[in-house]
């Protein structure tokens, strides 16, 4: 595909936009099914690269999937599953870090599983390690080949007991699929709780797991023999309404978008609203629209859930860059997410980074040498540049800024963009943006 985009900035994105289910959940609920013994349905699937990648993965092991996507629907049945060719394995996981979390549903299934070099953004210290150590405590046994990482189980796994040292997403995920067919009882100390998480819960509960979530972040799974396919909706994308959003602000614009929802989105809204965006919640999503006047400037640290979550930072610094007086921003989840200011600088926007925690409290990243702050000066009128999409949100934030800058703006790299944004050029045009493809 036509890598580049023409974009003409400087106008108010206004209109109509509807937002589907969470990439974050989706393809974690794909994989789910993989530990059915009957096949599954899940709904308010959106058409984005990340879920053609696991399509094609639970294809090579051998799950039938059929697909309405105009209507949103997956029907996946594992009655079939197998080990897939090494080669072909690799073939899909440049675009993808889903292959890891198949170990577990795989060690159920066949006692085996191969995971080759992993991709994604590269956004920081994503290492497999955390990954690699749970399969090891529940028994899974751990061999480096040279085409990537062999695992067997030669019994049936155990449950165990892990403390993470930080809420980790994808290590919770990977846990949750490990453990709702081990053996005995399985306790995580130090949970990510994030809502795809709890989304991932009620899909395997809805299986026959058996499973608990405490306050403190402890979640505890009584392992079954055997479970079942499920039927489930999935949650909207918080981080796709959130971008939306966004650029509403960042444009002058006015955006409803359908789809969106209020709960999984309060401590974005607060913060929407402390900037001088306003929005108004009915029953069929969010519309978001910057009112007029001066934005505000803010003091923000990322967090996990139930904080400002990393996903939301980068386009709604676009949108500080348009507020009066100095904005903090402290990042305390990703050590490495503020590659994507130096095109908005390149652009005109006044951003410096620092390696000390500004505006809160101390964080894992203040000793280690890592750009994780960043000071907003605002406002600056941004002006048109050549911008090369560093990563997925990086790349949406730098097409907000190409919308908002006066003149016209070349992006570069936008199928990332693919991986997150559901038709998101037709949502473009939807708004009224102006950009071409030649």
């Amino acid at each position: 595909m036509n890598d580049l985009l023409y974009v003409n900035g400087g106008n108010p994105l206004r209109g109509d936009i509807t937002v589907r289910g969470a990439k974050n959940f989706v393809s974690k609920a794909m994989v789910a099914a993989l530990l059915g013994e009957t096949p599954s349905v899940l709904r308010n699937v959106p058409q984005i690269r990340d879920v053609a990648v696991v399509r094609g993965l639970l294809e090579l092991h051998g799950v039938r999937v059929d697909a309405d996507d105009a209507a949103g629907t997956l029907h996946l049945d594992p009655s079939d599953v197998e080990i897939a060719h090494v080669a072909d394995i690799d073939a899909h996981a440049g675009s993808s870090r889903i292959p890891i979390l198949f170990c577990g549903p795989l060690l159920h299934r066949l006692g085996e599983a191969f995971i080759p070099d992993l991709g994604g953004c590269r956004i920081g210290d994503r290492p497999i390690n955390y990954h690699l150590d749970i399969l090891r405590q529940f028994g899974a046994v751990v061999e480096k080949r040279p085409q990537g990482i062999y695992l067997s189980a030669p019994k049936r796994l155990q449950g165990t007991k892990i403390a993470l040292p930080y809420p980790s997403v994808g290590a919770t995920e990977q846990l949750l699929l490990t453990a709702v067919r081990a053996d005995g009882i399985t306790e995580l100390a130090g949970a990510a709780i994030e809502p795809e998480i709890m989304d991932l819960i009620n899909v395997l509960q809805k299986m026959g797991a058996i499973i608990s979530v405490d306050t403190d972040r402890v979640i505890r799974i009584e392992g079954v023999d055997r479970l079942e396919g499920y039927q489930h909706t999935a949650l909207s994308d918080r981080i796709e309404a959130a971008s939306w959003a966004s650029a509403a602000l960042a444009t002058g614009g006015d955006i409803y978008v359908r789809g969106a929802t209020q709960p999984e989105m309060t401590t974005f809204l607060n913060t929407f609203r402390k900037v001088g965006g306003e929005f108004v919640v009915d029953d069929e999503g969010i519309r978001f629209y910057h009112p007029g006047g001066d934005l505000r400037s803010i003091q923000l640290e990322t967090d996990v859930h139930p904080g400002f979550m990393t996903d939301w930072q980068q386009p709604l610094v676009v949108a500080l860059t348009q507020a009066k007086g100095l904005s903090i921003v402290h990042e305390t989840v990703y050590e490495n997410r503020f590659g994507f200011v130096d095109a908005l600088v390149g652009m005109g926007a006044t951003i410096q980074v620092y390696k000390e925690c500004l505006g809160g409290r101390p964080c894992r990243f203040g000793q280690r040498n890592f750009y994780h702050s960043a000071v907003i000066s605002g406002p600056t009128p941004l002006s048109a540049a050549d911008i090369e999409v560093p990563d997925l949100r990086g790349g949406f934030s730098h097409l907000i800024a190409a919308l908002t800058a006066k003149g016209t703006s070349q992006v570069r790299g936008i199928s990332l963009i693919d991986r997150g944004y559901e038709h998101f050029m037709d949502k473009l045009t939807a708004l009224g943006a102006e950009f071409s493809r030649d």
